[in-house]
């Protein structure tokens, strides 16, 4: 997978990618990521990227013309998936979502600020729109980051264990059960019996109790 962003803010996106599981994925050749600072690509002498509202109002808006030539340089390249707009009235980022992104090839990631883009960059330009919650961040930087985790840790390869992606909670709709590790008896507090016992049909019948019991008292939403 190869993942183009598009932000003022280039620096303050290379760390998340500089540790951790998105690094080794990086470091394994299974995704390329590339920061592209939007104020390269606009016209004005001082390197602005925003300009006042039409009809007036408060805040600042992303103006179209570095957006539409930072797009078009990239298109010009390769073909793209999807180009992406981080913002908070997008649909809201699920794993199931994250299954499906998952499996492309090339994106691009919108990072919006102050007001928000020039509503045409929306019209014409992306084909898809995603929030991360029903609030309001100060950029769509840390959003795009969120977006590349749960996208890059389900490519194939990425993990250690490719198995532990499809435990983890949302997959099937279920919360994850709970998990144990040694000691096996602390301060009185024991791990349950099942889970020693080796009988695995009877564990992963047990996890599965526990993940819908779990589900049912804290996301009975998702069992609908």
């Amino acid at each position: 997978m190869r993942i183009d962003i598009i932000t003022i803010l280039p620096d303050l996106m290379r760390s998340p990618f500089e540790g951790s599981i998105m690094k080794r994925a990086i470091e394994k050749g299974l995704v390329e990521v590339h920061f592209h600072n939007l104020r390269d690509y606009t016209t004005n002498k001082q390197k602005s990227v925003d300009d006042y509202q039409f009809g007036g109002g408060a805040g600042m808006v992303m103006q179209i013309q570095p957006i539409d030539d930072c797009i078009k340089k990239l298109k010009s390249e390769r073909n793209y998936d999807e180009i992406i707009y981080m913002t908070p009235d997008g649909e809201t980022l699920n794993q199931k979502m994250a299954n499906s992104m998952s499996l492309l090839k090339n994106i691009i990631i919108l990072c919006g600020h102050y007001k928000g883009v020039d509503q045409r960059v929306r019209d014409h330009l992306i084909t898809k729109e995603i929030s991360i919650g029903d609030y309001v961040l100060s950029g769509g930087e840390l959003g795009a980051v969120i977006l590349c985790d749960a996208l890059i840790r389900l490519i194939p390869g990425v993990l250690s264990d490719e198995t532990s992606a499809l435990t983890d909670s949302f997959q099937d709709n279920l919360l994850a059960p709970p998990v144990y590790t040694r000691p096996a008896d602390y301060n009185g507090w024991k791990v349950p019996e099942i889970l020693l016992s080796g009988h695995f049909a009877k564990i992963e019948q047990w996890r599965e109790e526990k993940a819908f019991e779990h589900t049912k008292n804290r996301r009975p939403d998702l069992l609908e």
